[in-house]
């Protein structure tokens, strides 16, 4: 009879309620089924709807269902009733304003609004049939609330590897979740257990004034050095409906400290080999945290270096910075410190002035051969390339100059280089003089022309020696006062002289060039011919080439006449030509008085010419009118 403890009193009477009841109890087990869930999950704010399902043996007369929730003291408080006439929610309930009833042709359902965690409770379905029977059952009502994601806080001071005992090194929590959430530790993504004398977690759990929970958790753990690189993580698990999630934190990394073990000593820059004049960095660093500081010093010297936070900056080195640098850790905590250094073996590379030999300058004598080296100091090894002029003449330490000529004389210069470090060069030079007696540059020693007289020539001697040579020319046969030199041109070993000669009688013109060592001569012959003949190179027979001019001549003043009697017909229209086809036919005169004579000796030679004009003969300007001595 608890069931109806509580159950409403219909409008009937005493006897009919008695008889009713009485009724109840005897078919109390007529009831063929009620089912209901054992349990109904649901988010918090959410809506839940609990069904409850009920079939008779026999068809009821009346069906009666009453809806009962139990209180948070045990007591069961009826929340709605209905029957054949009505469906009815009570008031003044925590749930008179929140719930509904919805009948169906096997149950009702109960749906509740606005889930609160407060309704984390047993509902009852109470149904009657009267003489049919009756039943009753029961389903838990269960509230989630996923926390907020987990927060993961590192130490920040950094936790050092001495001691024995457990030190914090991160806090984890989540907030306002339902039921209380659960946070494991995680190192690198393998969870951390605890275990005595390396890990613990502290757990602090709160239950806020909402109902929601909140939970801290604290990683107290022994650190080793092999935890610096090392990323440590909490996760939190929570329960749905239907099923548990998890939420992961970022990874941290705690800072760990640790004394010194060793050092380590290294060449930063420049890459490769060093030369004099770079700037050098070393630097040393020890495997220790917080680094500690670094001093240097040169193998067997306790003179202290300049240096910064472990950095040694040598500026412009050379050759006296070779030698080994040492770098020492000043570590308080290290145990080993006499084993806490390390060695760097500095070679600075070099490359002195190239010295040649012979130095600066060397006289030879023509015919003679030499041997010139170009060499340079240096710590690696060297090439070297000759040149002369700019062209590349030789390569090697030893030039070798054989049967020296005057071609040989000159500026010989010499580069050395290191292959292996481009940034190495050195440079000499050495003059070659050669010396000789004076040499013609043209073969021909003994040069024959012919000129009319009062004709001019020009006549070249170019000459190459060592010392300069000095020329001078001896003239026989024409006056004295009809001849000037032209052209004076003189380098370190050569010199150039052309004269002008008027020619007034058979001559002989003698270029001799003298020096210290010798001298040479170069001879021209001009033989004079009458004004009306004309002059030839070379010995030429004077009648045949007065018949040739004649032949000439004459040719020329045929085509004349023959080219005016065209040029008339043209005129009057006699032509069978038309104007389009005129074609035009122009005289040349020629004066048999305009001879021109021209000598040219080589391409460095000046050439004069001379040409008479209506008889008269005209002289160039005078370049030079003073004599070589």
């Amino acid at each position: 009879m608890d069931n109806f403890r509580n159950m409403a009193l219909p409008n009937t009477s005493l006897l009919l309620f008695v008889l009713q009841m009485c009724a109840l109890a005897w078919q109390a087990w007529a009831i063929v089924d009620l089912r209901m869930e054992d349990t109904v999950e649901v988010y918090m704010d959410d809506f839940a709807e609990i069904p409850c399902l009920y079939t008779f043996t026999e068809k009821p007369m009346m069906v009666m269902v009453q809806w009962f929730v139990r209180e948070r003291e045990g007591h069961r408080v009826r929340i709605s009733f209905s029957d054949l006439t009505m469906q009815k929610v009570d008031e003044n309930t925590s749930y008179s304003d929140r719930i509904s009833v919805r009948s169906n042709s096997d149950g009702e359902t109960l749906t509740i609004q606005d889930v609160k965690l407060s309704d984390e409770r047993e509902f009852f379905c109470q149904v009657s049939g009267l003489a049919a029977g009756n039943g009753e059952g029961r389903t838990l009502l269960k509230v989630f609330d996923p926390p907020e994601p987990p927060v993961i806080e590192g130490v920040l001071s950094g936790v050092s590897v001495s001691g024995d005992s457990l030190a914090k090194i991160a806090s984890c929590e989540t907030r306002e979740g339902f039921p209380k959430p659960n946070i494991t530790w995680y190192r690198d993504h393998i969870p951390i257990h605890p275990a005595n004398g390396l890990a613990n977690m502290v757990t602090l759990v709160t239950r806020e004034s909402s109902g929601l929970y909140t939970v801290q958790s604290e990683l107290q753990y022994k650190v080793t050095k092999e935890d610096k690189d090392a990323h440590f993580s909490c996760e939190v698990s929570y329960f749905v409906p239907g099923a548990v999630r998890t939420s992961e934190s970022k990874g941290i990394n705690i800072t760990v400290h640790y004394p010194t073990t060793s050092v380590e000593i290294w060449k930063e820059s420049p890459e490769g080999f060093v030369k004099e004049g770079d700037t050098v960095e070393i630097r040393c660093q020890g495997d220790g945290n917080p680094p500690a500081p670094i001093i240097f010093n040169r193998e067997q010297s306790d003179v202290e270096l300049d240096s910064y936070q472990g950095l040694l900056v040598l500026k412009e080195v050379s050759r006296a910075d070779s030698g080994v640098y040492e770098c020492h850790s000043l570590d308080a905590d290290a145990v080993n410190h006499d084993e806490l250094v390390d060695t760097l073996q500095l070679t600075v590379h070099y490359l002195d002035p190239a010295v040649v030999v012979p130095k600066d300058s060397e006289v030879m004598l023509k015919g003679e051969s030499l041997t010139a080296t170009c060499n340079a100091l240096s710590s690696l090894e060297t090439t070297t390339v000759w040149f002369k002029d700019g062209i590349e003449v030789g390569r090697g330490h030893i030039m070798q100059l054989q049967d020296a000529t005057f071609d040989t004389a000159g500026q010989y210069d010499c580069e050395v280089t290191v292959a292996s470090l481009p940034g190495l060069l050195t440079s000499g030079s050495v003059h070659i003089i050669v010396q000789g007696s004076p040499q013609m540059k043209d073969a021909e020693r003994e040069i024959e022309l012919t000129e009319k007289v009062g004709g001019w020539v020009n006549l070249s001697c170019e000459v190459r020696g060592h010392p300069r040579p000095t020329i001078t020319w001896s003239i026989t046969g024409s006056q004295s006062q009809s001849w000037r030199e032209v052209v004076k041109r003189e380098t370190e070993d050569q010199v150039q002289s052309v004269v002008m000669l008027k020619v007034t009688t058979d001559t002989v013109a003698v270029c001799n060039s003298t020096n210290d060592f010798g001298m040479e001569t170069k001879t021209y012959s001009i033989r004079s011919i009458p004004f009306s003949q004309t002059p030839t190179a070379r010995k030429t027979s004077v009648d045949n080439s007065g018949v040739i001019i004649v032949v000439i001549i004459v040719s020329i003043l045929l085509l004349a006449i023959l080219g005016s009697v065209f040029y008339f017909l043209y005129k009057k229209g006699k032509l069978p030509c038309g104007r389009s086809g005129k074609q035009e036919i122009t005289k040349e005169k020629t004066n048999k008085d305009d001879i021109v004579v021209e000598m040219k000796a080589k391409k460095t030679e000046e050439s004069v010419l001379l040409k008479g004009v209506n008889g008269e003969q005209k002289p160039p300007i005078d370049q030079n009118s003073t004599l070589s001595s």
